[in-house]
């Protein structure tokens, strides 16, 4: 399954050294000005190479939009994109053509399929995460026009957290730093454990949080199609990702009925919520309040020391990994969040419109 999305609908393509990624994007709306230089600054927030706490593999990312674009203006035909691979040291994963790499893809690829592109993960690697971030700047340009606005930010590395919820904290500094975190402080101290970490060969996981504003009421279904299933299975859909939740989540299980609902209010003649712990779901369908959620990824699969392993024949051995990788995914990953969920919203958006006059 390689298409998401049911009016907006991205289908990508592209293996990590293969020639490019890319996709075709069907649904687009017409006459939307297309800012290229916009999303060629999403794509260098996710390319790599970008700080020392990301993989060294240098990649200009560079998108070549194929149709769908005329005059600088979406034309409502399906829109194709490639971003040319330029940078690849397939040589690198030579010693792991034979070996499954412990809590990786290749083993239940190779069982799936029968055969696997050894070479830096093939489809199974983030570097297929290019074409959503494509898909996602776009479905951004089309998202400022009704309002919607989705940021987000790394809200945990290892043993640091925040320890405020994002009201707290001024969300436009978060490109001041490379991990991408609003408070200065803790960010530098996620930057040096994860350079440390780095140092050791090994990798360290964390969590995103994202919010998404300006949303309005009517967004999702109430049985299958929920706002935050969707999100959810968006984001689950991530490499390395292990965990949704959204609104209070796990965090407010203690609390009784009457401590956790939402109580509504007559604000000057429009119905307003005292709270926001829902997480601007309620029902499956946006309420019209901030919608926010953490995705919670495992630390990377592939560590640079060494760990026992099999190879494809069920033999024992000890793999040592060579190659780039990321020693933690979320720098890199908040624009790949922010991507999806501005692709789940604008699918959203486009499927309230066509049920109802």
């Amino acid at each position: 399954m390689n298409t998401i999305g049911t009016i907006f609908r991205l289908t990508s393509f592209g293996e990590s050294h293969g020639k490019a990624i890319g996709g075709v994007i069907d649904g687009f709306p017409a006459g939307i000005a297309i800012d290229t230089d916009f999303i060629q600054q999403e794509l260098n927030r996710r390319r790599p190479g970008q700080s020392a706490i990301t993989t060294a593999r240098k990649e200009a990312d560079a998108v070549e939009f194929l149709s769908g674009i005329y005059d600088g203006v979406s034309t409502g035909c399906p829109i194709g994109f490639c971003v040319w691979n330029t940078n690849q040291h397939s040589n690198d994963y030579d010693n792991m053509k034979d070996v499954f790499r412990p809590s990786h893809a290749d083993y239940t690829y190779t069982q799936k399929y029968g055969i696997r592109d050894h070479r830096g993960g093939g489809r199974s690697s983030a570097r297929e995460t290019v074409a959503r971030v494509v898909a996602g700047a776009l479905a951004k340009l089309a998202l400022r026009q009704v309002g919607i606005r989705i940021t987000a930010f790394t809200s945990q590395v290892g043993p640091y957290q925040l320890d405020k919820d994002y009201t707290h904290y001024d969300l436009s500094t978060i490109e001041s730093n490379p991990v991408r975190c609003p408070d200065p402080e803790l960010a530098r101290q996620m930057a040096d454990y994860i350079y440390r970490i780095k140092g050791e060969g090994n990798t360290i996981g964390g969590v995103i949080s994202c919010v998404i504003q300006g949303c309005p009421v009517g967004l999702g279904s109430p049985v299958f199609g929920k706002l935050h299933a969707d999100l959810g299975s968006a984001m689950l859909s991530i490499n390395a990702v292990k965990g949704f939740e959204y609104g209070q989540g796990f965090g407010n299980m203690e609390r009784k009925g009457s401590e956790q609902n939402d109580i509504f209010y007559n604000d000057n003649g429009r119905i307003a919520l005292r709270t926001n712990r829902s997480g601007g779901i309620q029902g499956g369908i946006s309420n019209g309040e901030d919608i926010y959620f953490r995705v919670a990824f495992k630390p990377v699969a592939t560590v640079l020391m060494e760990q026992p392993t099999v190879d494809k024949d069920g033999n024992e051995t000890i793999l040592k990994a060579r190659g780039r990788h990321d020693p933690c995914v979320l720098p890199r990953a908040v624009p790949i969040v922010e991507a999806m969920a501005a692709i789940t919203l604008l699918d959203h958006y486009l499927l309230d419109k066509a049920t109802r006059l």
